[in-house]
């Protein structure tokens, strides 16, 4: 039976060699001369050829719409990504030019660009013989990470000490920038709230943690960075002489204050941790609402916050003089 514009007719003269699929394969001559049967054939065959492309055009469209949804990365961060891969090849053990192309497979003149510019800044070394190496940068921030990561670890213990027997908020902190990084924080067992959170950045120059992290610094830098939070339009009410006074003072004394100057009706007294090489890479505060605050016991504090500090510092290395060991009056507390 063939399917013909007035119904379906049998044609006898035409035969199918061999079925494929349920339908003909191969038509015999006769069918030729049957338009009908020829135009039946020619669609039978553009419909399988069309499956064929859709089928075989799918996981090509698939991947296509699949890369269209990922982000684009950023152009101008792809310098620096390369850049960080070859300081890792450099610290994995590869310290030829040729072996950097070959592993991170960029053409010599791109590795060589960026291994040159990480030598200038110290993060590579390069000798002729041997290739390059890490340089003193990438050590002193290694260094530095390490001692940063440890700082939380070590202090924990003396933090959680110093809350339950001062009954205050105790707070752990690094210099980051401009700013103070809050690492740590112990509550104490007052009803106090005090509004600082672990990871947040504070100001150096009012609060009692960010001034012992300047103990360190020279009279300029000091006038650098009040003036630094005085143009960013930090509302502060001290004045840079009594600012300056007072960070003389507190210098000599080994500890700060923070009387009321980053928080309404909040008190500090913090002291600076050191590491292996004496300098100042942390500080601790002890916090708490000034009615609990007054100036008799800001002092009495000073030198167990000092003690604390100083027991955390010998931890990480250092081993300047001792501060005298000093218990705490309970009932000035």
């Amino acid at each position: 039976m063939i399917l013909h514009p007035q119904g379906w007719k049998f044609f006898p003269h035409v035969s199918y060699i061999e079925m494929e699929g349920g339908r003909p394969n191969t038509v015999s001559a006769n069918a030729r001369r049957f338009p009908i049967v020829r135009d039946l054939r020619r669609s039978e065959m553009q419909f399988a050829n069309a499956m064929n492309t859709k089928t075989r055009s799918t996981p090509t469209q698939s991947k296509a719409k699949e890369k269209t949804t990922r982000p684009k990365s950023w152009l101008g961060s792809q310098t620096l990504v390369r850049g960080l891969d070859v300081l890792e090849a450099v610290a994995s053990g590869v310290n030829s030019l040729s072996e950097l192309a070959a592993t991170l497979k960029l053409n010599r003149s791109t590795a060589h660009r960026l291994a040159a510019t990480l030598v200038e800044r110290r993060y590579l070394t390069f000798a002729p013989r041997s290739g390059y190496g890490l340089g003193s940068k990438s050590l002193e921030l290694g260094y530095q990470a390490r001692v940063q990561l440890n700082i939380p670890r070590v202090a924990r213990e003396h933090l959680e000490k110093l809350a339950a027997q001062t009954g205050d908020t105790v707070h752990l902190g690094v210099p980051d920038g401009t700013r103070a990084l809050y690492l740590d924080k112990i509550p104490g067992g007052r009803r106090v709230e005090i509004s600082s959170r672990v990871g947040e950045l504070q100001p150096l120059r009012s609060t009692g943690l960010g001034k012992a992290l300047l103990l360190d610094e020279d009279e300029t830098r000091l006038r650098e960075f009040y003036r630094c939070e005085s143009s960013s339009g930090q509302r502060y009410t001290v004045s840079e002489s009594m600012w300056m006074r007072r960070m003389r003072a507190y210098a000599k004394l080994g500890h700060t204050f923070d009387l009321e100057e980053n928080e309404d009706r909040i008190r500090c007294v913090a002291a600076p941790v050191r590491d292996a090489t004496g300098r100042i890479k942390a500080a601790i505060s002890v916090s708490s609402a000034a009615q609990y605050m007054n100036d008799a016991r800001m002092q009495a504090l000073a030198k167990e916050v000092r003690r604390t500090a100083e027991q955390i510092s010998r931890e990480l290395g250092w081993e300047g003089p001792s501060v005298p060991a000093r218990k705490i009056n309970r009932k000035a507390i």
